[in-house]
């Protein structure tokens, strides 16, 4: 029984994880932006393409500040220093995206639905790494971390 899965330590396994984990979706973002932008620019204006490579171009940028930030501040040495979350950088995230989406919107450079649909490349990103689990927990039998 002292050889079973649950007598591993988890603690490097969970971290390589995590971090595979965050690659496999930044990868899929990136597959979902370039594809919508592939097909919008064949089959749409040009003001939907580049709403759409507008608004995956954000939302991979927004993601990556968001894994650094969030990183950061769980990589703080609680004994040293106290953890601060600064409020102020998660607004001015949001700030510089919807500055950024404002001003092409009012230059008439981009479809405001393309933008927004292309700034929810997070989520087919999520549906691929659900559907990746489930094959793992019913074909295998095994979660695969």
């Amino acid at each position: 029984m002292s050889q079973i899965a649950n007598s591993v330590s988890h603690s490097v396994i969970t971290s390589r994880n995590d971090r595979e984990l965050e690659l496999r979706i930044f990868r899929v973002m990136i597959v979902t932006v370039v594809a919508a932008a592939i097909v919008t620019t064949v089959f749409a204006s040009w003001r939907v393409s580049f709403g759409v490579m507008l608004g995956g171009g954000l939302s991979l940028l927004n993601y990556h500040w968001l894994r650094t930030s969030v990183g950061a501040i769980l990589n703080i040495d609680y004994a040293l220093d106290r953890p601060r979350i600064r409020i102020s950088s998660y607004i001015l995230r949001y700030l510089f995206v919807g500055i950024v989406v404002f001003t092409a919107y009012e230059l008439r450079l981009v479809s405001l639905a393309a933008t927004i649909a292309g700034l929810c490349s997070f989520v087919p990103a999520l549906f691929v790494e659900a559907f990746r689990q489930f094959y793992f927990a019913i074909i295998h039998r095994e979660e695969s971390y």
